[in-house]
């Protein structure tokens, strides 16, 4: 039986994150806690390669081109994670911590280390409550 591209798998985002070297380990692991707390309403998976986070409730019929499930996904970089919002253009970002103004609506965090983290934390479920309240269900 196939798996639909928007299945809960928490064991193949366990396992992505234990092949990071420790630091990033540590980093995507504290991420990918602050994520799940924000709503039961946020699922995880691996998409592009990478652990990501969609909206596991009802929603109207829409083109999968149009990502409107996916909440965001954390592609880890050299130095640092980016957390990117494939539709971050709809998110009313009171806090300011959103980065980029992409064509395709796209908006990011980047967070070097578990310090940066935390002192976005709040920002950063504040952005996913925004995103959720958006879901056209």
């Amino acid at each position: 039986m196939s798996k639909s591209a928007y299945d809960h798998d928490p064991q193949s985002v366990t396992e992505f994150i234990r092949n990071l070297h420790p630091d990033f380990a540590a980093l995507t692991e504290a991420i990918r806690t602050a994520v799940l707390e924000t709503d039961t309403l946020v699922s995880e998976h691996i998409k592009w390669n990478s652990p990501a986070f969609f909206y596991n409730g009802d929603m109207k019929p829409f083109d999968p081109k149009e990502y409107k499930r996916d909440i965001l996904v954390i592609h880890t970089r050299k130095n640092y994670a980016l957390l990117v919002f494939p539709t971050g253009n709809i998110i009313d970002d009171r806090d300011g911590v959103l980065e980029g103004n992409y064509a395709d609506g796209r908006r990011m965090i980047r967070l070097g280390s578990i310090a940066d983290l935390n002192k976005n934390r709040i920002a950063l479920q504040n952005v996913i409550k925004d995103w959720l309240a958006k879901v056209e269900q």
